[in-house]
């Protein structure tokens, strides 16, 4: 058997009921773990050695310019391997779950159509659940709802949305941080909109047809944050004030801007803040996402974990190894 066959078949095939051999789900490699892991360098790896295909899961990699700020593959290593779900989408432009979930969904039919291999890579475990669980489209946008929220929440503490979720729907506030205005204002317009708690309302579409193998990476901690203030602050000297300035100029104060590094950039231009201290809160804030983003993940069902960076010996052949079990039918959960 080709290597193209292999990646879309396991080494024992399940039967028929009349005993023929039943085609087999196609393999898809979901590469989780904190940011800074190495989850590209993984998936690079990964997708070289079994001709694979990167699927971007990152809630701002979809958005065209902000590429100091996402750490997006660079334009050698895009050039290694076909990226999908990267710049996608225009800073001023809602992109929510449900439409990667959708464009991700395609994305995998298109890469197994061309009998390669899928490695959907990054940290956003909302856009991840969305892919292999299905979301709730929920009720359209409410413009007037959102701009009473905003204003309410400017006039009350930071914690004064998720309260209101807290009232509204217990299950969904406490999946969403206290400081992610986004997801908050969204949970409460469909708890509005739908008279009745989001978490009663969404109705699940999982993915079916695929065996997924789930690969982590979780590093030492200490070791994590280290490379994490080091690439905060390479990222601000390389010019991400700069890269703020000029999104900021063309697309005004939108959502995406209140990302991390980039709502820290945004305090630099606007005179509250210094560089140092910007590039400070940034790599505190980087450092908490991390510790969400390791939470979440926890909860993913069977992740087979590497104690160590993407890049480093040991993830890639135990990656390899775990690929090449799932090959030989041995490893990978089917989805029912």
């Amino acid at each position: 058997m080709d290597l193209s066959a292999r990646l879309v078949a396991p080494m024992s095939p399940s039967r028929t009921a009349d005993g023929g051999c039943a085609a087999p789900d196609p393999l898809v490699i979901l590469i989780l773990g904190p940011t800074g892991s190495g989850k590209t360098a993984l998936s690079l790896a990964l997708g070289e050695q079994f001709n694979g295909e990167i699927v971007s899961c990152d809630s701002v990699a979809v958005y065209r310019g902000m590429d100091l700020g996402t750490a997006k593959p660079t334009a050698e290593e895009r050039a290694r391997l076909p990226h999908h779900l990267i710049d996608v989408a225009n800073p001023d432009q809602p992109f929510t779950a449900g439409e990667y979930s959708r464009l991700a969904r395609q994305a995998l039919r298109d890469i197994t159509a061309r009998k390669r291999l899928p490695i959907v890579t990054g940290g956003t475990g909302l856009y991840l659940r969305a892919l292999t669980d299905g979301l709730f489209a929920g009720p359209a946008r409410q413009q007037d709802l959102r701009d009473h929220l905003k204003r309410s929440h400017e006039r009350h503490s930071g914690a004064w949305l998720h309260r209101l979720l807290t009232r509204l729907d217990a299950a969904t506030a406490a999946r969403i941080h206290s400081n992610d205005t986004p997801k908050l204002i969204r949970a409460i317009e469909v708890c509005v909109a739908a008279r009745q708690p989001m978490s009663q309302v969404m109705a699940r579409n999982p993915l079916t047809g695929y065996r997924l193998l789930r690969i982590g990476l979780n590093p030492s901690r200490q070791q994590l944050y280290e490379r994490l203030n080091e690439r905060c602050a390479a990222i601000f000297n390389a010019g991400l004030v700069d890269e703020t300035r000029a999104l900021l100029a063309r697309y005004g104060a939108v959502t995406a801007l209140d990302s991390l590094g980039y709502r820290q950039s945004l305090a630099v231009l606007n005179g509250g803040s210094t560089l140092e201290a910007a590039i400070a809160a940034a790599q505190q804030g980087h450092r908490n996402y991390a510790k969400r983003q390791l939470t979440w993940f926890r909860r993913e069902p069977d992740v087979h974990w590497a104690a160590a960076f993407g890049n480093d010996a040991y993830a890639q052949q135990r990656a390899t190894e775990l690929v090449q079990g799932a090959f030989r039918g041995s490893v990978g959960q089917p989805v029912k």
